[in-house]
């Protein structure tokens, strides 16, 4: 434990109810609470450990001083020569307390203690390591965390005393840690704004790990992709390489998933093509881009030499649509569904209202398959007028570098579409990964991986709600979160140079360079994530 002089019994025992409840523990796990011997005789920390029936184990200032913690803070340091009180004790208790306990709980030896934080390697206990489970949490005048000791297996190299790898425990509650409550939002009126060059459109994801060798978190393609089967089926394909490409099979395979007729179906070298093909293919007096939202849509119609309206979302506002903000006489609007970069997955009602007779509803679905059960996807509606649906099979199938997608539309608009691409726009590898991502194995296989993402996801935003100085965008749905941070753009910098790509966030209209977008990781990624995160932070003072 660190706490302040008279803090009270309660509320210090409700710091380590919390903190057991993370773990998925009760008080029957702790068998010590560590301090500072300072502080040890306490009224509040004697008292809590008198109601839970353990000692409290004191250490000697230099004692804990000699334990490096990953969340240094200034004021213990300047008060006691140690950089977190109660992470240092946490550690230390527990690799004091080697031996066995036929009552502990399941997967807790004794010298489980709480205390705040997480830590660098200590004394080694014999046969035993402190290994913290809980980071540090706290109250205005607590501070807690959970450690524990515990066996080292014999094929381990060193028996010592030390926290989780950084791979692992930032987040209390592995391997599951509770779920975000996305927060309601109220949307007001909206900006309008017509487009300047302040932003740069053309900056992707890909630009911020180019040439070095960061850990990605700026672009939103799944990890660990393609799979082993889609590999083979891939590489199959190259034998067929001497014929020109044919897409009927592809085709009829994208409309069937859909349960649309072929005719509504185009395949596009990914949904940066279809971009392209509207832009040119189409014509619109006043095309609106609903910001902030992928750039790419937009620079391909000013590429196409058109006047772009935007509509810009406000933060204020949760980024959520008020379909009302659009101009009635929009006669092309592009919407992303859930959208990049915001995170934020829009009601099919809000989406479908801004279909009228005459206008163009281009909707961005190329995260739509990171929701489980693509829920308010517009994708195999016939009934909204106008609708043009994007999707692309290269973020969840990691198959950015191959360049597949395809627009689901009225048979009219698809002709039209078709009539401005080049000849054999998709290639044969292409339209076999798309035939192959649309079996009902792939599609079971993708809504798993949405599932997943999700409970990474939540373990993202836990993380990052230990920051004061971070703030996320609520309900996040995507397999992205868009966070503000006061110099976002000076922190993005100090990632760099610590391992982490972070997508800037300046590039996307509406935002500015307070705002990062991150890619939703694995927890291990995420864990050391924000490790780096919290010394950019400490970096910047």
């Amino acid at each position: 434990m660190g706490a302040r002089s008279g803090v009270p019994v309660d509320e210090v025992l409700a710091l380590v109810d919390a903190v057991l409840r993370e773990a998925g523990l009760s008080r029957t796990a702790v068998r010590s609470l560590g301090t500072l011997d300072a502080r040890a005789a306490e009224p509040g920390i004697a008292g809590a450990a008198a109601l839970l029936g353990v000692p409290v184990r004191g250490f000697a200032a230099e004692e804990l001083a000699a334990v490096s913690v990953p969340h240094p803070s200034a004021r213990p340091l300047a008060a006691t020569g140690t950089a977190s009180v109660a992470e240092a004790a946490a550690l230390l208790a527990a690799g004091a307390e080697p031996s066995a306990d036929a009552d502990a709980e399941p997967g807790v030896v004794p010298g489980a203690v709480v205390a705040p934080g997480m830590g660098e390697p200590v004394a080694p206990p014999a046969r035993a390591r402190a290994v913290l489970l809980v980071p540090k949490r706290k109250t205005r005048r607590v501070t807690c965390a959970l450690a524990a000791s515990v066996p080292v297996r014999s094929h381990e190299d060193a028996p010592g005393a030390r926290l989780l790898p950084r791979t692992h425990g930032y987040i209390a509650g592995e391997p599951g840690s509770p779920p975000t409550i996305p927060t309601p939002h109220t949307t007001a009126a909206m900006d309008m704004h017509t487009h300047t060059d302040a932003h740069d459109l053309r900056h992707h994801g890909d630009a911020e790990v180019r040439d070095e060798k960061l850990i990605d978190l700026a672009v939103n393609v799944r990890t660990d992709t393609p799979p082993d089967w889609l590999r083979r089926r891939i590489a199959d394909s190259l034998t067929g390489l001497a014929a020109y490409p044919d897409g009927r099979v592809a085709r009829a395979a994208v409309a069937e998933r859909h349960d649309l007729p072929p005719n509504r179906v185009l395949l596009t070298a990914g949904a940066a093509e279809a971009f392209v093909l509207l832009a040119r293919a189409l014509p619109a007096r006043r095309p609106v881009v609903v910001h902030p939202q992928f750039t790419e849509p937009e620079a391909a119609l000013r590429d196409a030499g058109h006047t772009v309206d935007r509509v810009l979302l406000r933060e204020e506002d949760g980024f959520r649509l008020d379909p009302a903000a659009v101009p009635e006489d929009a006669d092309l609007v592009v919407i992303g569904n859930p959208t990049n970069p915001t995170s934020v997955l829009h009601p099919t009602a809000s989406i479908a209202a801004l279909a009228r007779p005459g206008r163009t509803l281009v909707v961005d679905e190329a995260f739509m398959d990171a929701v489980p059960g693509e829920r308010e996807s517009l994708a195999g509606r016939t009934d909204v007028p106008g609708l043009v649906v994007l999707r692309s099979l290269t973020k969840t199938w990691g198959l950015a570098g191959l360049r597949i997608g395809y627009v689901l539309a009225a048979p009219g608009t698809i002709a039209d579409l078709e009539r401005a691409q080049p000849l054999w726009p998709v290639s044969t590898p292409a339209l076999v990964a798309a035939e192959a991502c649309m079996s009902r194995a792939a599609l079971a296989e993708a809504e798993h991986a949405a599932h997943r993402i999700g409970v990474e996801r939540a373990h993202l935003l836990a993380g990052l709600a230990e920051f004061d100085e971070v703030r996320t965008v609520a309900g996040a749905e995507g397999p992205f979160v868009l966070v503000r941070i006061d110099g976002a753009d000076a922190v993005r910098e100090r990632l760099r140079s610590l391992g982490f790509a972070a997508r800037r966030g300046d590039t996307f209209p509406g935002l500015d360079r307070n705002w990062l977008r991150l890619a939703v990781r694995d927890r291990a990624t995420t864990n050391r994530f924000l490790q780096a995160l919290d010394q950019a932070l400490l970096m910047g003072g």
